[in-house]
């Protein structure tokens, strides 16, 4: 078979994402802590960006001016390139977002600042690991027994249980027989939480009821050691007849045990606490809502007037330094602007598709998708998802994720239809509101949205409603005392 070379010209189109683009996308995904985090790198790598004091310049333009803004920033990517290094007018790139001007909102629309200063007092918990480890070196231990005490501790999971045996602990420290192991273990087992350390559910409880003096009563221990599985079922009867106690006896005993800590470590969680800071605030005035974007804390920029004056470029590579610098700082002032304007166009559509929402509540979510929304405000599909991601929205019922908005349908008898979130409140409200000595069942509760609120349900949807919002069935939340 011959070879041969030939030439073919062919016509075809491709998207290809400047690296100006990708820095709008990945502003647009960003939530609030990370977006902060990454313009403060950038301030610290651009010398021809900076942070403009709060304190000089404190006004905001007007929609005509952030209009005028945006035009001026398309005509800037078409300038010669000495233009590139004269001062723009940045100061008040992000605006002030809201739904009426400041003057007209006036003292009554300022932005609630409740708990925004009193979370960044708090101090985090000690962790479970510290604290066990500093009563060991206050109690009498020996060297080597803290050696075995640290390896212990080590394999603590967050509940508090030892996820290792003594064989394996012993692996890691030659020459440490495995009954040594076990007295540390015992020793560990009695600090503060007393049952840290234990293997099963049985061994911790046990551990608190020896301390406690609970273990004198044979038939208490019988229950926790043996029994454990029959009491989380609900089945009491064939336990009365076996120990021949009353149903009043034995509801003493569940008393008792209830009083127990299962999980001794949950309350020495290492992970530090996360606290959300709401992105949009929707409050409302009158008859209508207002929008506010949060820009509390968030960097104004401007470019460094004092660089781009007296940066002389020497050399063709200092000259291209310059020019990348300066656009790479206008693109990121554009992007962030171009990131709060959609945020804002949004939170606006939401707020005209869930109306009901803000007005009742929780109750009154509607169905709402994606295109829905994309479609409103003539973006595409992707850019309402990415903006909706990681952001929180303050609003006269609590914070909300953005995305909590965009919920699935359920159809009515009259042929409209209801958010799978509003049937998932009415479920909660209609199990917090029964009887605990006789709970709704998955199909009781499928009946009642029925009948009362004419909801088209069955039985395995609420079950997949009550399973995500970790409600438990009707067995387990019946409470026979």
């Amino acid at each position: 078979m011959g070879l041969e070379l030939r030439q073919q010209l062919k016509l075809t189109q491709q998207l290809v994402m400047t690296p100006q683009l990708q820095q709008a996308i990945k502003l647009l995904q960003l939530s609030r802590l990370e977006l902060v985090e990454t313009i403060q790198q950038e301030l610290m790598e651009n010398p021809f960006l900076e942070e403009l004091d709060p304190d000089v310049v404190d006004t905001a333009p007007s929609t005509d001016t952030l209009d005028d803004y945006e035009h001026a920033h398309t005509d800037s990517e078409s300038r010669a390139e000495e233009d590139l290094m004269r001062t723009a007018d940045w100061e008040n790139y992000l605006g002030e977002f809201s739904s009426v001007t400041k003057q007209a909102m006036g003292r009554d629309l300022e932005v609630p600042e409740e708990g925004l200063s009193f979370e960044a007092r708090l101090t985090s918990k000690p962790n479970l690991d510290g604290h066990l480890s500093w009563q060991m070196r206050l109690s009498n231990f020996s060297e080597r027994d803290l050696s075995i005490g640290e390896i212990i501790i080590g394999n603590l999971d967050s509940r508090g249980y030892l996820q290792a045996t003594a064989e394996e602990i012993c692996e890691q420290l030659p020459g440490v027989q495995p009954s040594e192991v076990e007295t540390v273990i015992r020793r560990i087992q009695r600090l503060d939480p007393v049952g840290v350390a234990a293997r099963s559910v049985q061994e911790c409880l046990l551990v608190q009821m020896e301390v406690l003096k609970y273990d004198r009563d044979p038939i208490l221990v019988s229950l926790v050691r043996d029994h454990l599985e029959d009491l989380e079922k609900h089945r009491y009867k064939p336990l009365t007849k076996k120990f021949r106690i009353s149903m009043e006896d034995l509801k003493e005993y569940l008393d008792v045990i209830q009083t127990l800590e299962p999980m001794p470590g949950a309350h020495f969680s290492s992970n530090d606490p996360q606290f959300v800071s709401p992105d949009v605030f929707v409050y409302k005035h009158g008859q209508d809502f207002v929008i506010v974007l949060n820009e509390d804390g968030f960097p104004r920029l401007q470019l460094n007037s004092f660089y781009v004056e007296n940066a002389k470029a020497k050399t063709p590579t200092e000259k291209d330094y310059f020019q990348d610098k300066v656009r790479s700082a206008e693109w990121l002032m554009k992007s962030l602007y171009q990131r709060q304007r959609t945020l804002y166009k949004v939170m606006e559509s939401i707020v005209r598709f869930q109306r009901d929402f803000f007005e009742v509540g929780v109750t009154k979510l509607k169905p709402l998708i994606l295109k829905e929304v994309a479609e409103d405000i003539g973006m595409h599909e992707s850019t309402v998802s990415r903006i909706t991601t990681s952001k929180y929205v303050a609003t006269p019922h609590g914070i909300f994720e953005l995305k909590f908005f965009f919920n699935s349908a359920l159809d009515l008898d009259d042929g409209t239809q209801v958010g799978s979130e509003s049937v998932k409140a009415l479920i909660k409200q209609l199990i917090n509101e029964e009887n605990p000595k006789k709970p709704l069942s998955d199909e009781q509760i499928g009946e009642i949205l029925k009948q009362k609120l004419e909801v088209n349900i069955a039985r395995r949807t609420v079950a997949k409603y009550r399973t995500a919002m970790n409600i438990e069935s009707s067995s387990k939340r019946k409470q026979v005392f």
